[in-house]
């Protein structure tokens, strides 16, 4: 693992931006994370900030500023990157770099800091900010690596022999749309698709009645490998700036139906929602967790396998999904959870999704994402689906309200948050991946 405790993990550490301070927030100054923001409602560029407690620090503006004049030259090489629009220049410098500047914004933000009174004029609250994506994202890949979920989800279909025999072997993924990812707040308008009842003899084009969300987590890589040069396990964590959350949502009357032989298409491609702000690696450094599998589960083929990953490859990250109902939205009652899980139930590890999709020379290049798949546990309440939930939509899930979901309906929104704490540590947080559905584009064909 490329990341050690250091003096930015310190739970004695506190910030001059009070919010940062507080109990429970997800963006004490031991986070840090980044995102791509501007002033809502403004026609402001777009720009790279840091989160720090209900703030937002503008990178730009720190540096305009004059805050980082005396940094060394690889912390000025960083933060010339973080001037641009998007992550992607940054993240191309490499792990050293992305520790560099962590530090020195982790010291600009500390209450000690002699920087305070200049930086205050580079603050913006969060709630009047809006987001666009972190990174210029080239390619999407989403992989399948809660095996909980992968039972749950294969019992509805093959009772006698849910889990498809590779699953324990590789890690199975498939190629995503890019042009369909958006930041959270993300209006997603009910897909269209062909659709055939097991009592029909014809399919139908028509809007998805039984559609679904998936509780993931988003790997960002920053900087990518050669064609034909495969990344190491050992290397793989060098090559990932950090993770988000991701809702893969999915329209499971549309992928029952088209799924075989190639796979999801229409029933994925038309919307991914995720979170705006990327935690780095180096943030969750106190939470990392080993990856554990039973002993009468094979072992992973060589390259898939080494001490550090079995030690502490994988993310205690507590995994939250929610639901606000318009009926809830109109009464002004609070969203619902719906499930909780955590991504230290991941059978494969964010190093090993990382080698294995390099394993045959593929080039990951800076900005790509990788999905983790469903985040379900091994309880029921762990599910990360309404398709687990509801069991195939036969038992309906029964809100406070007294509603009933087997699938989304028009006007739901979904929120994924996340979270992770340690005794010794400060507790950090995701924010939120938040998406409502909207009505369906009028079924509409030439005569």
């Amino acid at each position: 693992m490329i990341y050690k405790l250091n003096e930015t993990h310190d739970v004695r550490l506190r910030s001059w931006v009070e919010s940062a301070n507080a109990a429970g927030t997800d963006f004490p100054i031991q986070n840090l994370p980044y995102g791509v923001f501007r002033r809502r409602g403004s026609i402001e560029d777009f720009r790279i900030g840091v989160a720090i407690g209900a703030q937002i620090l503008d990178l730009r503006k720190a540096y305009a500023a004059g805050a980082f004049d005396s940094a060394d030259e690889l912390t000025l090489s960083a933060i010339e990157a973080a001037r641009s629009s998007t992550l992607n220049d940054l993240m191309a410098l490499g792990s050293d770099a992305w520790q560099a500047l962590r530090l020195a914004i982790s010291r600009l933000l500390r209450d000690t800091s002699a920087a305070q009174v200049t930086l205050r004029q580079a603050l913006l609250p969060q709630d009047e900010a809006e987001y666009a994506l972190p990174a210029q994202i080239g390619d999407y890949t989403d992989f399948y690596t809660s095996i909980h979920h992968a039972t749950a989800v294969g019992k509805l279909f093959r009772p006698d022999a849910p889990l498809l025999p590779n699953y324990k072997w590789v890690p199975i993924g498939y190629h995503g749309r890019v042009s369909s990812i958006g930041v959270s707040g993300q209006q997603v308008r009910r897909p269209l698709g062909q659709l055939k009842a097991p009592d029909q003899s014809e399919p139908v084009l028509a809007p998805s009645a039984r559609l679904d969300f998936e509780l993931e987590v988003g790997i960002l890589i920053g900087s990518g490998n050669a064609l034909g040069e495969p990344v190491t396990i050992n290397q793989a964590e060098s090559k990932v700036f950090g993770l988000c959350l991701l809702n893969d949502w999915s329209a499971r009357d549309i992928q029952a139906w088209e799924y075989q032989p190639l796979g999801p298409f229409l029933s994925k491609n038309f919307a991914t929602t995720i979170s705006p702000w990327i935690v780095t690696l180096e943030a969750l450094t106190p939470f990392r967790a080993p990856m554990e599998r039973p002993d009468s589960d094979p072992a992973p083929l060589a390259y898939l396998d080494s001490p550090s990953v079995r030690r502490s490859g994988g993310f205690d990250i507590e995994l939250e999904v929610l639901i606000e109902t318009a009926r809830m939205r109109e009464a002004g009652t609070a969203a619902e959870r719906l499930s909780r899980s955590n991504f230290r139930h991941s059978y494969w590890s964010v190093s090993q999704l990382v080698t294995h999709h390099t394993a045959s020379g593929c080039n990951l290049r800076g900005g790509d994402l990788l999905g983790s798949g469903t985040q379900s546990g091994p309880e029921a309440s762990e599910a990360g689906s309404l398709l687990e939930l509801s069991a195939g939509g036969r038992k309906p899930v029964t809100l406070a309200n007294g509603e009933q979901r087997s699938f989304i309906e028009d006007g739901d929104a979904i929120v994924l948050r996340a979270w992770a704490h340690k005794a010794g540590f400060a507790r950090i947080g995701f924010g939120e991946a938040g998406g409502t559905i909207v009505p369906p584009a009028a079924v509409h064909v030439e005569s």
